[in-house]
């Protein structure tokens, strides 16, 4: 009889803690197993690479370290403040900002229509998709030095082709309108990519439904393609932003490494550069550098919260 008691009592319950813990682990040797350890090399280069440099930026930028790498005396924020009160950031910064403003939406549109004129075109596609897609695959000092000589007010082949007597890169109120054309005719084969891709993805159902309905090319365009490439254009337009806001090869290497005319195309990357390697002001280049990077990670998190609650709106 106290056998059968002692076969039919139920187990004794296992603490929850301990429940907890070993399913915790479980689950951990689980993901491991399936495909962890092969995300391990990136995350060991990820720590070596970003979090470590950003780390050792945090620290410096709140020392007064010099070049030489000595004397690194903790200052607590006084670089920060002064750098908020430097109108020489403020400057830097409102030329990258103005250089942004010119060439996101001119490469988001340039970008859309290349992209819808490969895909229609029926004859030597391969051609009309290298050629928009080339100029992308230069180095930026190629580039750079290639309109550098086109922009050449006495050599240049602009101002003999149109006629213009206008010294390009020389000249405060052109100067960062060269180098915005420049970009244009440099990265727009990447967001023409994007595009592209995104136009061979739509169904084809959805034009010939549309055009037995008698809906006509433009209606087509603006109720189909458009919002079937919403997602894409929101990516297009996050990636030239962040891309645009941190410009500096074409520019420096157009100017000859200098700020420009009166200063005028000095950019906040150019700036954070010369204090740190001109100046030899390491310990205030971070600070401006942790600025930057903060002003960059809220224009990614505010496109990425807009475009979400885009989509939810949507749904």
């Amino acid at each position: 009889m106290s056998t059968v008691g002692t076969a039919l009592r139920p187990p004794a319950a296992r603490p929850a803690a301990t429940a907890h813990t070993e399913s915790a682990r479980t689950r951990l040797a689980r993901r491991f197993q399936h495909g962890g350890w092969f995300v391990a090399p990136f995350l060991v280069l990820f720590a070596l690479f970003v979090l470590l440099p950003i780390g050792r930026g945090l620290w410096l930028s709140l020392t007064d370290a010099n070049i030489s790498g000595t004397g690194e005396r903790f200052v607590g924020l006084d670089n920060y403040r002064e750098a908020l009160g430097t109108p020489l950031m403020w400057e830097s910064l409102g030329h990258s900002a103005y250089f942004t403003l010119l060439v996101v939406p001119c490469i988001v549109v340039l970008a859309f229509l290349l992209a819808m004129l490969a895909h229609h075109i029926e004859r030597a596609k391969w051609l009309w998709r290298l050629c928009f897609f080339a100029p992308f695959l230069l180095p930026s000092t190629v580039a750079a030095n290639l309109w550098q000589w086109l922009f050449n007010p006495g050599t240049g082949m602009i101002n003999h082709v149109f006629g213009l007597d206008t010294p390009w890169l020389t000249d405060k109120s052109t100067a960062m309108l060269a180098v915005v054309i420049t970009t244009l005719w440099w990265t727009v084969g990447f967001s023409f990519l994007l595009f592209l891709a995104a136009l061979q993805n739509i169904p084809r159902h959805l034009y010939e439904a549309a055009a037995l309905d008698g809906a006509g090319a433009w209606q087509r365009m603006v109720h189909i393609t458009l919002p079937m490439l919403r997602t894409i254009t929101g990516l297009v337009i996050t990636l030239q932003i962040l891309a645009s806001l941190q410009v500096f090869d074409q520019v420096v290497v157009m100017q000859d490494f200098g700020p420009g005319p009166e200063e005028s195309t000095r950019t906040f990357v150019q700036y954070t550069l010369e204090e740190g390697f001109t100046s030899y002001r390491v310990g205030f280049a971070s600070a401006i550098s942790i600025i930057f990077f903060v002003l960059i990670a809220a224009v990614a998190l505010g496109r990425m919260w807009l475009l979400r609650e885009r989509e939810e709106g949507v749904r």
